[in-house]
């Protein structure tokens, strides 16, 4: 079984750069977006697919996407927690086997200024999943808007206190690893440098290829052997950041 994710910064742009054909050309079982930056009316129809879309009530911002082949057994919307549950940035698919959650973690911004209101996301995203691991194993993808290691970006010393690489966003990325799950992509190529899934549009970022890996399949730690393959499309455009893949045994 094929999944994808991948933060499109604006589905209807990405469909103008490509989108269509990346999808038929992939056919995964499972598509998961970040950042499609649309309302429901404004979504296209995605043939071969069972579609679910969460939207931010503030229009061109965020929104999340889960594209399946298989109709899920049950899907839900964000954490159900009022003050993280107005931007689409959680869906929640059940099958029979696993959850997938796709996510699409929130920003420190700017000077951090939303840094102290991630903390407490990351608080309640752990929980929420961590309650979902209790029933059966979970698959979390998505821009979760944290570089763990410095080996996950290019220039780690400059970025120390930026949002995405700061002390804490990192420990809580540690903290979530440590409840029982693990990130696919380090689990199967601990020591890979260089291999990055988004890139800023300034200072020609991408052509050097000055990036961050910030965009994540990450698993409960029982599922581990059920991964067949992980892979980061750093050759796929459309995007400031490039589509992430996970191949899964179903056994």
């Amino acid at each position: 079984m094929k999944l994808i994710s991948w933060n499109v910064n604006g589905l209807r742009a990405c469909v103008s750069k490509g989108f269509f054909e990346f999808l038929q050309s992939e056919n995964p079982d499972m598509m998961c977006l970040q950042e499609t930056k649309l309302q429901p009316e404004q979504a296209p129809q995605i043939e071969n697919y069972y579609e679910y879309w969460n939207s931010a009530d503030k229009k061109g911002y965020s929104g999340t996407a889960i594209f399946s082949k298989n109709e899920p057994l049950n899907v839900t919307y964000d954490l159900g927690i009022d003050i993280h549950d107005h931007e689409g940035r959680v869906i929640t698919a059940e099958y029979d086997k696993f959850y997938l959650v796709t996510v699409y973690t929130p920003n420190s911004q700017d000077g951090l200024k939303r840094l102290d209101y991630r903390i407490r996301w990351e608080d309640d995203f752990r929980a929420y999943v961590k309650k979902l691991d209790e029933i059966k194993p979970v698959i979390i993808c998505g821009d979760m808007n944290v570089a763990h290691k410095e080996i996950d970006l290019k220039n780690p010393k400059t970025n120390r206190k930026n949002a995405g690489f700061t002390d804490e966003e990192r420990a809580k990325m540690t903290e979530l690893l440590n409840s029982g799950f693990i990130d696919t992509y380090r689990y199967v190529y601990p020591d890979a440098e260089g291999k990055y899934s988004w890139w800023s549009y300034r200072f020609n970022a991408r052509k050097n290829n000055a990036g961050w890996r910030i965009d994540y399949f990450i698993v409960s730690e029982r599922f581990k052997d059920n991964i067949k393959s992980v892979d980061i499309l750093s050759e796929v455009y459309g995007s400031d950041h490039c589509p992430v893949v996970l191949e899964i045994d179903e056994k």
